[in-house]
């Protein structure tokens, strides 16, 4: 893949029940999901297609995965130059590895990794000869925004801004910490180019992770649906800067996402 070292190039979703988290999906996000196994005799993997694209993919947790401690939940990719290189600068910098760098065929090179404070995603560098396009800030059922909750935010973004060149880009005060928008190195000084953001998390008890945030056409819409279809939203919709809405909730199998939608 050509995007640039430190960007943000595909999600996935990881779910006991691919059939339930199939039409949950569907209905709130929009998206068209494989209804068969993307992998022939491997792990069932589905992909998450928007209308103008592909977003992630969606890979089943079978009996020994769960047996070994996976949960539901959302993980992100960062594109890198060189896996191994990232993997070696990640530990230098206080990160972990909990799969090392390995080559799925015909597809890319990728390792699981975590962060000094315990948070995981992925790296990798994609075979395709094309950009990603998985992380689109105003894109239909892309994702939208990147935000970090972190146990230590000087840690963290010290860890980031050394592993991936991410830069800060503003920010602003909450009343447990500040809110501080992110960029890739040298990508210019307008918010057009910021993808998220990172902060403390609010209390000592609240996990730290990343959530990634997809748009939908209409929040209100979706927040019903999210509750009809057995989900958890963890707030009503909400204004923030720039106006859109935005709302955290947890699908039927626990896992944690964002909407966002346009005032």
């Amino acid at each position: 893949m050509t995007n640039p070292h430190g960007s943000w190039i595909w999600y996935e979703l990881m779910t006991p029940d691919p059939h339930a988290s199939r039409a949950f999906y569907e209905a709130v996000v929009g998206w068209r999901i494989d209804a068969h196994s993307y992998i022939p005799g491997g792990p069932e993997y589905r992909i998450l297609h928007a209308s103008d694209g592909d977003v992630g993919g969606m890979l089943t947790l079978g009996p020994d995965m769960i047996a070994g401690g996976a949960k539901a939940g959302w993980l992100g990719y960062v594109g890198v130059d060189d896996v191994d290189a990232s993997v070696e600068r990640l530990k230098a910098a206080g990160g972990s590895v909990h799969l090392p760098p390995t080559d799925i065929p015909g597809v890319g090179r990728f390792a699981m990794v975590a962060d000094p404070q315990g948070v995981p995603f992925y790296l990798m560098r994609g075979f395709s000869p094309e950009s990603s396009t998985a992380f689109a800030r105003f894109g239909e059922g892309h994702v939208s925004w990147n935000e970090l909750q972190t146990s230590d935010a000087d840690a963290g973004y010290a860890f980031y801004n050394t592993v991936f060149g991410w830069e800060q880009a503003g920010g602003m005060p909450m009343p447990w910490g500040e809110y501080s928008f992110l960029r890739c190195k040298d990508a210019g000084e307008t918010m057009d180019v910021v993808w998220g953001a990172m902060m403390p998390r609010e209390k000592a008890e609240d996990p730290v992770g990343w959530t990634y945030y997809f748009r939908v056409p209409d929040i209100e819409a979706a927040h019903a649906r999210v509750k009809q279809l057995g989900g958890t939203p963890h707030s009503d919709p909400m204004e923030v800067p720039g106006g859109d809405r935005v709302f955290h909730a947890t699908d039927p199998q626990g896992a944690m996402f964002g909407l966002v939608a346009p005032k």
